[in-house]
């Protein structure tokens, strides 16, 4: 009997064991998540800081080599295009306050939805305002880059 008794002992500690594991696990995946959206949401701060100070280096290391925007005019912006507004000064961005931001990650992506009233001017046209924003991120040897982002004018 006592052997039955160590036997039945020695189950209920394995079986309460490989319970306990899927609960563990579940528990660090929020955590995780968290720790990598306020990781994304700096790299936005990190942004606007880099578009009000005109620095277009900052800018590129945060954007991936193909990033495309459709811009709040409707018009596709690439890299490339964005980095030669922000180096000229055809571009300026001269005050942000940014609104909350809603971040969702699905792996190596993420999407990040926020608001931000700014004050801004291109090609030497005010484009102050309040806008909508969207931008997909990709995890890329560790490192989150903007992919592609877009921006609606909020009337």
């Amino acid at each position: 009997m006592n052997k039955l008794a160590v036997a039945a002992l020695f189950v209920c500690t394995c079986a309460g064991l490989a319970v306990a594991q899927p609960q563990a696990a579940s528990a660090a995946a929020p955590a995780k998540a968290s720790s990598v959206s306020q990781t994304i949401k700096q790299l936005e701060h990190d942004w606007e800081d880099a578009a009000k100070a005109g620095d277009a280096d900052k800018m590129g290391a945060l954007l991936a080599d193909d990033w495309m925007r459709i811009a709040p005019d409707g018009k596709m912006e690439t890299k490339k295009d964005a980095l030669a507004g922000l180096k000229s000064g055809t571009s300026k961005v001269t005050a942000d306050d940014p609104g909350p931001m809603d971040v969702k990650v699905m792996g190596k992506v993420a999407v990040v939805q926020g608001t931000s009233v700014e004050k801004s001017s291109a090609n030497g046209k005010d484009t102050s305002g309040k806008y909508a924003w969207t931008d997909v991120l990709e995890n890329v040897n560790g490192k989150w880059l903007v992919v592609r982002s877009e921006a609606t004018p909020v009337k």
